[in-house]
């Protein structure tokens, strides 16, 4: 598994649909299993979280030169190195972050219309994924950024060192979050995974959103079982 893409897999062989989409992932290949015997598995739909006092996500974040893919599941951007989270003493790198169409993770059984994940990784290989939900309103000047330079081919990034990008650009002011366990929302679903989605969703225009559409009309995973995992909001 490559921390750098998550939706790693070099012959593209699973889906969104069809007969290689998420219900098929598990029997895909060996190295897929978790996506079907897994019993922390993202995303959730988030429901009676538990309310408490939890340590605020410290981001230390800069601007980065663009580096941009379209990797065949998603649109990406691989951040510069430097950028971090800490999180209860413990610090996380921004490796990438990428978006989904609708929102994979549902809030009480909404969805919304996209979602946005910075990826991290501490320095024992743990990664940490912050979710930023994504619904329709004004225009976000990071993502005008991102879909005026978007690849012209897939699975080649496009590095432009002339235009810098801010990932703080994609955070909503509130920083509240509900966290829980899971994991890789693509194959091979690897477990070990912190979540953290924010509460408070980001907006888009409706033109912004409809471009990621157009590309990727449904990228998202369908809701997996909680089975015994424990959901806490921040306060």
């Amino acid at each position: 598994m490559l921390a750098q893409d998550h939706h790693a897999d070099p012959a593209h062989s699973w889906t969104y649909f069809g007969e290689r989409g998420p219900e098929h992932w598990g029997d895909l290949s060996p190295e897929f299993a978790a996506c079907g015997a897994g019993q922390a598995q993202s995303p959730i739909d988030i429901t009676h979280p538990n309310v408490a006092q939890l340590p605020p996500i410290h981001f230390a974040y800069s601007a980065s030169p663009l580096k941009i893919i379209d990797n065949g599941h998603t649109i990406q951007v691989n951040y510069a190195r430097g950028n971090t989270i800490g999180l209860d003493g413990k610090t996380y790198e921004l490796v990438q972050f990428h978006f989904h169409h609708p929102s994979e993770e549902e809030i009480t059984g909404k969805r919304y219309a996209m979602v946005a994940h910075l990826v991290h990784k501490n320095s024992q290989g743990k990664l940490a994924v912050v979710a930023v939900l994504i619904e329709e309103g004004d225009p976000n000047p990071l993502i005008s950024t991102l879909w005026n330079n978007l690849p012209p081919t897939k699975n080649k990034e496009l590095e432009r060192k002339s235009v810098e990008v801010h990932v703080a650009d994609l955070l909503p002011s509130n920083h509240n979050y509900y966290t829980f366990d899971g994991s890789l929302t693509t194959p091979p679903c690897t477990e070990g995974v912190s979540w953290y989605v924010l509460e408070t969703p980001l907006s888009l225009s409706k033109a912004q959103i409809e471009k990621f559409a157009s590309i990727y009309p449904r990228n998202a995973r369908p809701i997996q079982p909680l089975h015994n995992r424990v959901v806490r909001e921040s306060k």
